[in-house]
């Protein structure tokens, strides 16, 4: 398989491309280094309302025909708006690779906002923000990333209050765009059995023509953090706890290591610390899970699980107590081999996806201007000592500086 290769259009977009010939669907997707944490107080919730309004019509297309351009080959539209990025993507037969990056080409730069769109799309937010509120675990870790990051765009909710998305308007949403487009911080990703001469072809028939522009907006990182424990009382039948802190931003040297040791702590395997004590030792969850989410400037790590009321305080006893046997001991030689070759494993596999190396792709160049092969991320994560993580672990596992959101059942 071919590594990737780039290409910058005069306007300072750029093309990212990997070539798959074992395959005969493409994915492609227009990544836009702009996001949540970018909107103004006034405009809570907006960079999200776009990504739904992108859908809605352009200049030469109603909602109907941008819905059907790709359903009806067989292919998939689709976006989403994290805290830092808004991506528009697409996977279709490779036959229809140019139908995908026009149409991606056309919601992301010529969509016009019809006024009668916008308050249907109104209507479809408020009903998404209230199926996430009858959600305990979504509700949670947004409420929780408030704690984290008081009074900071990142610890807004990415859908915004019901009051924001109440009051948009046509002119509020082509100010944020205005406002935060950048054509050097914009890539195509392109994955699948195209050629990267084609991919320049395609991508420069339909991108070279967009205006360059320039934004000198900078990001500011959370100032401070002040822990806090907070509990709050919900119709709902289980307990449901987040336990975190700020940490490492995706620059920091110490960021690898803390992505494997939170892997070995509550990553996705079954055989995680945490998971092996409060499920498999104990029964008192069905699942708990440890991440950590890197940033630009900044990062949080978050625990989330959820047990009957009767068991939360042992729960979190055992947590803390998995932490202090982290902090105290560093891991044995054979321990740290098999937490190595575990994340090994789990990147490739991530890897074997087409359409996820797209997205990973494209967020890993807009973020650190080019993309980490597997074997030089193998070689680092070798490099790990046990002291390392041990040291991490102090730090991050520091009980006093861990912040608490617990949600109660009522009665």
């Amino acid at each position: 398989m071919t590594e990737y290769q780039i290409h910058t259009l005069p306007n300072g977009i750029r093309i990212a491309h990997r070539q798959v010939p074992y395959t005969q669907v493409v994915h492609c997707g227009l990544m836009l280094d702009m996001g949540s944490r970018d909107e103004k107080p006034n405009q809570v919730g907006l960079a999200h309302f776009w990504e739904h309004m992108a859908f809605k019509g352009t200049k030469k297309r109603k909602s109907y025909h941008i819905i059907n351009r790709l359903e009806s080959v067989g292919g998939e539209l689709n976006a989403y708006t994290t805290k830092e990025k808004i991506c528009f993507y697409a996977s279709v037969l490779d036959n229809h690779f140019e139908k995908s990056v026009e149409l991606l080409a056309d919601i992301t730069f010529d969509s016009v906002f019809p006024e009668n769109q916008i308050e249907k799309e109104r209507g479809v937010i408020l009903e998404e923000m209230s199926m996430y509120q009858d959600s305990p675990e979504d509700a949670l870790q947004d409420d929780f990333d408030e704690i984290i990051f008081a009074n900071h765009q990142l610890g807004a909710n990415i859908l915004g209050t019901q009051e924001s998305v109440k009051s948009f308007t046509r002119k509020q949403l082509q100010q944020f765009i205005a406002e935060n487009m950048d054509t050097e911080k914009i890539v195509l990703a392109v994955v699948g059995n195209i050629t990267f001469k084609k991919a320049i072809r395609v991508s420069e028939k339909y991108l070279k023509d967009i205006p360059a522009k320039k934004t000198e907006i900078k990001r500011t990182p959370p100032s401070s953090y002040e822990v806090k424990r907070e509990t709050t009382s919900k119709k709902i039948t289980q307990a449901h706890c987040a336990i975190g802190r700020p940490s490492y931003s995706m620059h920091d040297t110490r960021r690898l290591p803390f992505f494997m040791l939170t892997n070995l702590f509550g990553g996705p395997g079954m055989n995680s610390r945490l998971n092996m004590t409060l499920r498999e030792k104990y029964g008192l969850v069905y699942g708990i899970d440890a991440s950590y989410s890197p940033f630009t400037d900044t990062g949080y790590l978050g625990i989330y699980f959820a047990t009957d009321k009767s068991n939360l305080e042992k729960a979190n006893a055992l947590i803390l107590k998995e932490m202090q046997l982290l902090k105290e001991k560093p891991l044995g030689k054979f321990q740290l081999h098999t937490v190595k070759e575990q994340l090994m494993g789990q990147l490739a596999m991530a890897e074997e996806s087409n359409q996820n190396f797209m997205l990973m792709m494209a967020k890993s160049i807009l973020d650190v201007g080019k993309v980490e092969t597997l074997e030089n991320i193998f070689s680092e994560i070798k490099k790990i000592e046990a002291t390392e993580l041990q040291e991490i672990t102090q730090e991050m596992f520091d009980e006093t500086q861990l912040s608490y959101l617990t949600f109660l059942p009522e009665n």
